[in-house]
């Protein structure tokens, strides 16, 4: 059996954790009255057709869990597309047969003033890999210059070690010369 205070949301501002995934208490509590409010109508205007409530309770509860923060079918935007996949349903089921509850999802979003939690960690995660996308774009720059510039040095030494061969005489062999040691200061 659930009371009053079963169904309520919980209070914000007691603690972090709660505050932080709750979405505004009134948009939570106005999606759940409205959905349960048309789907008794829908119940009680065709009897025969079990399935328009059963849509209805979907379509709220997918409602709840996006305001909330807490998508478990979607990819938690608070777009209709994610309503309806959230929901389990097609989308034309929310442009077509359920716009009043498609103009309630739009009304109840733009009166919270805070993205769900998974778009904001998803933003964050975007944020870290364009940083680390350009942190790599500079590294391979950086190393596609040393490249060129250890080429260019490559090849001036090859030219140098031709010119020492043809200057080295006929026989073709370069000589070492001594290396003079000089002592270290102590």
């Amino acid at each position: 059996m659930t009371t009053a205070q079963d169904d309520a949301p919980a209070p914000t501002g007691q603690d972090s954790d709660s505050a932080d995934a709750a979405a505004p208490p009134a948009s939570v509590g106005i999606a759940e009255t409205v959905g349960r409010v048309l789907a008794m109508a829908a119940a009680a205007a065709s009897p025969s057709r079990p399935g328009d409530a059963a849509e209805i309770e979907a379509i709220t509860d997918a409602m709840i869990r996006l305001l909330v923060g807490t998508p478990l079918r979607s990819d938690g935007q608070l777009t209709i597309k994610s309503l309806a996949q959230e929901a389990g349903l097609k989308r034309n089921k929310l442009t077509h047969k359920h716009t009043g509850l498609k103009d309630l999802f739009y009304a109840l979003v733009r009166m919270q003033d805070a993205r769900p939690k998974v778009v904001d960690d998803l933003k964050r995660k975007n944020d870290e890999l364009q940083h680390k996308l350009s942190r790599l774009r500079a590294e391979h720059n950086q190393l596609r210059t040393d490249f060129q510039q250890l080429v260019r040095v490559v090849h001036v030494l090859e030219i140098e070690n031709q010119q020492l061969r043809q200057s080295a005489g006929s026989d073709g062999v370069v000589r070492v010369l001594p290396v003079q040691h000089q002592p270290q200061d102590r």
